[in-house]
């Protein structure tokens, strides 16, 4: 539902679509659906993955610890640590700070940018789906880090706008088999779910 609702706000700040001319049949306008579906189950498969490798705390099961975890999650700022070494402020360590939130970020914001969102749209979808990651998906395990919720959206931004012109950009080759492995490189899950699953964007 949060994840719904973040979709419609974000879609109100989606840059205007330019008008396509009448021999183009290509729609332009700002798709929520995809965007919303993929990154729910790209937050669930990822907390699943999460969960496997690090049980404690992520596969604590117990409604009590859960409850704790959640108030503990409401009641406090997010995490930071500026004692502890640089990029690893949350207790993580920098591999999973610089590297995979910066993937995560590029991944919530290439699909809503390829979706027709513009840059500040497709910005606000990753920002209000790194929240709903480090409060919803991951609350219940750790408290939310003020890094990850900073770090992901703008590497989302950075990363995401570059894949997102090579989407492009492979989209304008002639040749079937150029474009389709250039666009596979630069997304390669929504290039899975444009051909098995019939995704408009």
């Amino acid at each position: 539902m949060a994840l719904l609702a973040l979709g419609l706000a974000a879609q109100l700040v989606a840059v205007p679509p330019q008008q396509p001319s009448p021999q183009q049949k290509v729609d332009l306008s700002a798709r929520w659906e995809p965007p919303v579906l993929h990154t729910t189950a790209f937050l669930t498969g990822l907390r699943y993955i999460e969960a496997y490798l690090y049980p404690h705390p992520f596969a604590e099961g117990n409604f009590e610890h859960i409850f704790e975890r959640y108030r503990d999650t409401y009641t406090h700022w997010p995490i930071f640590d500026s004692d502890k070494p640089a990029f690893e402020w949350d207790g993580d360590s920098w591999r999973i700070n610089v590297i995979g939130h910066g993937l995560m970020g590029s991944e919530l914001y290439t699909r809503a940018r390829i979706c027709h969102f513009g840059w500040a749209g497709s910005l606000a979808f990753a920002i209000g789906s790194t929240v709903a990651w480090e409060y919803v998906f991951e609350g219940n395990g750790v408290r939310p880090s003020l890094w990850d919720l900073t770090y992901t959206p703008l590497s989302g931004l950075l990363l995401g706008e570059a894949r997102y012109l090579i989407y492009r950009t492979a989209q304008s080759l002639d040749s079937p088999t150029a474009r389709n492995i250039l666009s596979a490189i630069a997304d390669p899950f929504g290039e899975m779910e444009r051909h098995w699953l019939g995704s408009p964007c």
